[in-house]
């Protein structure tokens, strides 16, 4: 628990992570209302808390990857854009599910 903690600790340290926790906040009130089902609240709910999980999981690589080397690496900088890429898709994902259920 105390390295959880800890972890996110530094994850608030990186703007892009407060950011989608700011969005988190406003949007878990507005699935509440928003949704009419169990399922579409699940959907919901879920779709927005996995962008923080996966920017997580960005940040903890690109740190790896910066204590290995900050010299430029094609492999580094693959290693990073798949992360941010990820991050990409976890918010797609999240828009795709908000508008199916909102429409």
């Amino acid at each position: 628990f105390g390295c959880s903690l800890k972890g996110l600790k530094a994850g608030w340290l990186q703007p892009a992570f407060r950011t989608e926790i700011i969005v988190c906040l406003i949007a878990l009130p507005m699935a509440c209302v928003v949704a009419q089902t169990g399922v579409e609240l699940a959907l919901l709910i879920g779709s927005v808390l996995l962008v923080p999980i996966i920017e997580l999981l960005n940040s903890a690589i690109e740190a790896a990857i910066d204590r290995i080397s900050l010299e430029h690496h094609e492999l580094s900088g693959r290693a990073k854009d798949m992360g941010s890429a990820a991050v990409l898709v976890g918010i797609i994902n999240a828009a795709v599910i908000w508008f199916a259920v909102l429409w």
